[in-house]
């Protein structure tokens, strides 16, 4: 079963954070990966289910709303959305900097984003 079918589960699959977790990176560069890898995965949901560029802000606020309900917590809404919409930036940035489109980014190209920091 797909991780995203299950709303509260995890964007990413438990071998994605073995993977992670075996690279000889310090802890705060793995937590870095994880996040990253994390947000990279809900972008690419958001636009798989979506069909939408992800500079569409208007579909990552309506994702996130559509979270925090889980929850009843707005506030939860409008930080998510500012955390995303902030590694979104980063991530595109980053994805032209490497000549990727954002939605081929992969844990590879994640880890030299983290090694350069």
């Amino acid at each position: 079963m797909s991780n995203h079918l299950d709303p509260l589960s995890s964007p990413l699959n438990i071998e994605n954070i073995q993977e992670i977790d075996n690279l000889d990176l310090t802890i705060m560069q793995k937590h870095h990966l994880r996040i990253l890898a994390h947000c990279l995965q809900i972008l690419k949901i958001i636009n798989l289910d979506n069909s939408l560029e992800y500079q569409d802000k208007n579909s990552l606020r309506e994702w996130c709303d559509n979270q925090s309900k889980k929850f009843d917590d707005k506030k939860f809404s409008d930080l998510f959305y500012e955390q995303l919409e902030s590694t979104s930036k980063k991530l595109r940035t980053f994805s032209k900097k490497i000549g990727k489109n954002i939605q081929d980014l992969e844990i590879d190209d994640l880890i030299l984003l983290v090694e350069q920091r």
